[in-house]
């Protein structure tokens, strides 16, 4: 059998997902890049949440949001495909799609807040939003049991960020909401993590840092 029919899409050798793209693919490891615009994101609404010196109205991170959490995944995520990376593609697409929508939500010339005249009525539809993020959180963190440590630490600290935000939203409890924003910060942190362990290729740096490899039986 040659190599072609090897790569072929057709034959089960290329099956649902893979770490390489069918063809030779010139495309560079973009993961770095998305997990560092996911962890300067999170990292920046996340001290807000916590009330960081003393800021309480976070619309600072709008910009952050649409270009950095918002596009920069969005790019990363569809640059995954190529490589055949589904569960990358996955994840950094959606983040990036997360951050365009919540940026949305914040604008003020979007009318979507100025459409609430009950805050209580848009607290808790904040509160459906946020809970509908940790269900697919969920979802990737059990795609992810077989990876690495790191990724399964980020998804599961990421999906209690999210538990805890809906339900301050939904309780309005200030407390919970700042309990949010620190796991959120943790989150953010360990993204951070992953992605220079993504950044640090052998060969081209002078160390590398451990994702906890998983073994496959």
């Amino acid at each position: 059998m040659s190599e072609a029919d090897k790569l072929a899409p057709s034959n089960g050798y290329y099956e649902r997902q893979t770490n390489f793209a069918p063809r030779p693919s010139k495309i560079a490891n973009p993961a770095a890049l998305g997990l560092f615009s996911f962890a300067s994101t999170t990292f920046i609404l996340s001290l807000y949440n916590v009330n960081a010196r003393d800021v309480a109205v976070p619309n600072v991170v709008v910009g952050m949001a649409v270009f950095c959490g918002g596009l920069a995944q969005l790019l990363a995520g569809m640059w995954e495909f190529p490589r055949g990376n589904t569960f990358g593609a996955t994840a950094f697409t959606s983040y990036g799609a997360f951050w365009m929508s919540y940026a949305t939500i914040l604008i003020p010339g979007s009318g979507i807040a100025a459409a609430y005249t009950d805050k209580n009525e848009f607290a808790q539809a904040i509160g459906i939003y946020l809970i509908t993020w940790f269900v697919l959180t969920v979802m990737l963190l059990i795609g992810a049991l077989r990876r690495n440590v790191g990724l399964i630490a980020l998804l599961f600290f990421l999906a209690l960020t999210f538990l805890l935000l809906a339900i301050g939203a939904w309780t309005g409890n200030v407390t919970i909401n700042k309990t949010g924003g620190g796991f959120g910060i943790l989150t953010a942190w360990i993204a951070y993590y992953c992605g220079l362990s993504d950044l640090l290729v052998k060969g081209e740096s002078w160390f590398s840092l451990p994702m906890g490899a998983i073994k496959q039986e």
